[in-house]
């Protein structure tokens, strides 16, 4: 399983670890919203519909700064790209912790989706660059599941904090803490070397092309196919996702009538699954190939959300089927990586990857939404459970129109996005 560590160079693994810590910080600011959004209907006296709106608004800036930020990276460098966007989202998770006004929330959620879009892009694409094409499919994955990582310090951080502070002043304590590890992260990440040029047909025009040419060659006649299913593909695997986690701690508490710490255990049992999920697919992705993988992983994760929510079950069986419910959630992120990058040249890689991954948030904003509209007129289970059927259905669909790629090289894809004979 973790044999590649020891073959790989040093830089490769200082990438890694790179990538990994960041990816991680980025779930710990993330998630930590799901986990307050009870408290934040209190304190601010907004609706559901109005909290989904918050999870909505950071869906469709961190698309946009996902695309901005990739094709910033094919023009300046994926490293320099990568500090820009933590240093970005850390610093306005940190001032939301000073908010007295909705709107105000809404735009400084707003403005941290941006970075951590930004952040996500740059970074999977240095990985995937950096690291050689035997172990990408294995690594990209095992990096995914640094998501569980800082899920995990998530809930442990609400939980402690939860626990001491008052609920009305426990919310900012989390978002405000939120600044101190990327502080951290920021300075290891100096430290990483940028991938050199890879991509064959290359010419020294195009090392530094125009941001524009960056953010809109995607779009060209011979890759808007790539790139319309890509996007599709990050539709349904955003919009499944956080119609289920954004809701979910409300679900237990609310109609399961869980404290903040059952909730936490049922929640620690899907944290564990998604980083088994993650390692699972880091095996599988090489094994039965990208597409494959994607598609058994989505199949399972309908007929797993309709059972967790819809059929009655205890709070035991429950606890156990969080289980197979984090598990299948996990397989599909983490193949997009390692599938996303091998689609696309390197001078379109960044925006193309950027894109695909991110921008499916702009439509898949729409779920979570949809959840707390829907929850007016029946259960928040059953609008969770329709929206994410929903969703992991395009995803099926998407990825079986896609071309399988398992062991590319990268260094031979041309312009056209396809394997060059050179």
């Amino acid at each position: 399983m973790f044999m590649w560590y020891k073959n790989v160079s040093r830089n490769e693994r200082k990438t890694f670890w790179a990538c990994f810590s960041g990816w991680a910080l980025d779930a710990l600011e993330n998630q930590m919203f799901g986990l307050v959004i009870p408290s934040l209907i209190a304190y601010f006296a907004i609706t559901k519909g109005q909290a989904g709106l918050l999870s909505s608004a950071t869906l469709v800036t961190s698309a946009l700064g996902g695309w901005f930020a990739g094709a910033l990276s094919d023009r300046c460098g994926r490293v320099r790209t990568l500090q820009i966007m933590i240093v970005w989202f850390a610093f306005f998770t940190f001032l939301a912790a000073f908010v007295t006004d909705y709107h105000w929330l809404l735009a400084l959620k707003a403005l941290q989706g941006f970075g951590i879009g930004g952040e996500w892009a740059a970074g999977a694409v240095l990985m995937a660059e950096t690291i050689s094409s035997q172990y990408r499919g294995k690594v990209m994955a095992i990096v995914q599941s640094a998501w569980a990582v800082g899920w995990g310090l998530s809930v442990i951080l609400f939980s402690i904090v939860f626990s001491l502070a008052p609920e009305s002043m426990a919310w900012r304590i989390m978002f405000a803490v939120g600044l101190l590890p990327s502080l951290l992260i920021f300075y290891v990440r100096r430290h990483v070397e940028e991938p050199v040029k890879q991509t064959v047909e290359t010419s020294k025009t195009e090392e530094r092309q125009p941001l524009a040419d960056a953010l809109f060659g995607i779009f060209s006649p011979k890759l808007i196919r790539t790139t319309v299913l890509g996007g599709l593909l990050g539709l349904g695997a955003h919009g499944g996702y956080h119609a289920i986690m954004s809701w979910l701690p409300t679900f237990l508490k609310e109609e399961r009538h869980l404290s903040v710490l059952n909730s936490s255990g049922y929640l620690a049992v899907i944290i564990v699954a998604f980083w088994c999920g993650c390692i699972a697919s880091s095996v599988l992705l090489d094994k039965i190939g990208r597409r494959f993988n994607v598609a058994c992983f989505a199949i399972c994760c309908v007929i797993t959300v309709r059972i967790y929510l819809f059929v009655p079950l205890t709070n035991t069986q429950m606890l156990f089927l969080g289980f197979p419910l984090g598990f299948f959630a996990a397989g599909i992120p983490s193949s997009l990586g390692a599938l996303f990058n091998e689609l696309y040249p390197q001078q379109y890689r960044g925006a193309g990857v950027g894109f695909c991954y991110n921008f499916g948030r702009i439509l898949s904003s729409i779920f979570p939404f949809l959840v707390g509209h829907m929850s007016a007129s029946m259960s928040l289970g059953s609008a969770i459970g329709i929206d994410a059927s929903w969703a992991y259905s395009i995803v099926v669909i998407s990825v079986l129109l896609l071309p399988e790629t398992k062991g590319r090289d990268l260094k031979q894809i041309n312009q056209d996005g396809q394997i060059s004979d050179k």
